[in-house]
């Protein structure tokens, strides 16, 4: 292929990948997800408002689950900008956008530029990317450190650069900083089972590899120390219901193999198959195509074992199963391989010739994209959602209508027109979410609807109560002061008359039985956002499923 027709088949393309940024930003002001988000959040905010970025705290407890690095940047944020939805999510954004450039450098470095292209546009349209860049946790962060890590791992061994290797282990360093050792498992599952496969033993048993374990061992001693400082040099401590316990122990071990083999403080239950099915929609819309090409990369891959690189498969399948052979599993555990993916799935529907598999491939796109569309349009009857404009309703017109007409310029055994149509399909799908379906879905959200009502009715600076059956933490991050807490039955230290409570009817109701006077300020309706069902989204069905919240101002 000569550069001129190059040019022409990545036309348009940068446009694109523009506009899938834009489209990864559009969650960027929906108010942070509970129970997880707003967890992070508070303990983020905490750090700031302590002025401690050695101890994690919760509910002024000690908190022992994730590792520091995601809070640090949170906590950076805060400081600069405030505690604000756009500053919590905005640096898990731009990290994952990095991803996306590392997967762009190391699909250029192992194919083409057109491939690189396409590998960032599936990446940035497939459905767990842009959720978790809406509801923000450690997964973006940690999918934009692995995929840079083994890039400049790639580049390290292949050029024998000593700054390449520097860049490597940091990288790493961060991304175990941010979840753990198995951190470790897609990263060195890439690059070792790369030199395993086409048996390039030297550079296997290279030193180099001795000295990246040593210069990640010391980019990891902030956290290390930190550990310390906060658990280990306080055996007295209870953590998890017991004393002495090692916060370096549970860092190296009990986070993450604990978990993986059940023996662990946080158990599971693993299904061998559930990131089989999870697959299956959290990379929709191209997750049919990408088990076509994981298949069709295994059949001719060990054909000819030499000319294929093994990175991208090494990485996401030992990642994938061992994953699938834990005890401890959530969806959000498998976007660290998605940048694997993409690549897979790009260099796959790019080598596609004219003949029988592209026409099965554009069939069963043309099914699935049918299916999204009619999917958007039940849960959009159903729901009835209250957050719908008419620019809204513009914006999704336009990308409907390129969804018709851009496919169309393209012949049928063009791999282009299958590409653009599930592109716009994924635009189409969540710029609705994004746009109309979250903000709507976030109102019964009480808690965080609740702390902006009180911040713009509280003159006075009234103390503000809630129960800690209610605490979820989405009361705690978005409101402007503390949040005393008791316990469910209304009873607990609380502050002195007049104060503002927040909680169900039947704890506010507690409160006149003591004799206080209560005053009704404003009522919400609550659901756990994060738990969506059937019942709950359909309009006709949901007030059976809410709880009724009050706002209510005790005085004696």
């Amino acid at each position: 292929m000569n550069q001129q027709q190059a040019d022409q088949k990545t036309k348009w393309l940068y446009l694109l990948i523009g506009l899938a940024v834009l489209l990864n930003f559009t969650g960027l002001f929906i108010p942070i997800l509970a129970p997880d988000g707003t967890l992070y959040a508070v303990i983020a905010k905490t750090m700031v408002q302590r002025n401690d970025y050695v101890q994690l705290f919760v509910h002024n407890a000690d908190w022992l689950d994730k590792p520091h690095f995601p809070f640090w940047v949170t906590a950076m944020f805060f400081k600069f900008f405030g505690f604000t939805t756009w500053a919590y999510k905005l640096p898990g954004i731009l990290f994952m956008l990095m991803g996306a450039g590392y997967t762009y450098l190391l699909a250029k470095a192992l194919y083409t530029r057109q491939i690189a292209l396409w590998s960032v546009l599936i990446l940035l349209t497939a459905q767990h990317i842009i959720l978790s860049n809406n509801d923000v946790r450690a997964e973006p962060y940690l999918t934009g450190l692995v995929i840079a890590s083994v890039y400049h791992f790639y580049k390290a061994y292949t050029g024998g650069n000593f700054g390449q290797l520097v860049l490597a282990c940091l990288f790493t360093a961060c991304a175990i900083m941010t979840k753990g050792m198995f951190a470790l498992v897609p990263i060195g599952g890439a690059i070792a089972g790369h030199l395993v496969i086409t048996r390039q033993w030297k550079q296997l048993f290279n030193l180099r590899w001795l000295l990246a374990a040593v210069l990640i061992l010391i980019f990891i001693l902030p956290e290390i120390y930190c550990l310390y400082q906060q658990f280990d040099a306080h055996p007295d401590k209870v953590v998890f219901g017991r004393q002495g316990v090692s916060g370096i122990k549970f860092f190296f071990w009990d986070s993450q193999f604990g978990r993986f083999f059940n023996t662990g403080p946080i158990k599971g239950h693993g299904d061998p198959s559930f990131f089989v099915h999870t697959t299956l929609w959290a990379f929709l819309p191209w997750s049919l195509i990408l088990f076509a090409a994981i298949w069709h990369f295994i059949q001719t891959g060990i054909k000819n074992v030499q000319k294929h690189e093994w990175l991208c498969i090494s990485g996401a399948l030992l990642t994938f199963a061992l994953f699938s052979a834990s005890k401890f599993q959530l969806p959000h555990y498998l976007n660290i391989v998605f940048p694997f993916f993409a690549i897979l799935t790009a260099q796959y529907l790019v080598g596609l010739q004219p003949g029988r598999t592209i026409k099965t491939i554009r069939a069963v796109q043309i099914g699935l994209v049918v299916l999204l569309l009619l999917v958007i349009a039940a849960l959009h009857y159903f729901f009835r959602p209250t957050q719908f404009r008419w620019d809204n309703g513009a914006t999704l017109l336009i990308w409907l209508g390129l969804l018709v007409f851009l496919p169309g310029n393209f012949a049928g055994t063009d791999f282009r027109q299958t590409a653009f149509r599930t592109l716009i399909a994924a635009f189409v799908v969540n710029l609705y979410l994004n746009l109309v379906f979250y903000p709507s879905l976030l109102k019964y959200q009480a808690g965080s609807e609740a702390a902006v009502w009180i911040n713009g009715h509280n003159p006075q600076k009234l103390p503000v109560v809630q129960s800690w059956e209610d605490a979820n933490y989405p009361m705690e991050f978005y409101l402007n002061q503390p949040v005393n807490l008791i316990a469910e039955d209304g009873s607990g230290k609380l502050p002195a008359p007049p104060f503002i409570f927040y909680g169900t009817a039947t704890v506010a109701a507690s409160f006149s039985a003591k004799g206080y006077q209560v005053a009704h300020l404003a009522s919400f309706q609550r659901y756990w956002v994060s738990r969506l069902k059937p019942a709950f989204l359909n309009q006709a069905t949901r007030s059976r499923q809410v709880t009724e919240m009050e706002v209510i101002r005790v005085t004696k």
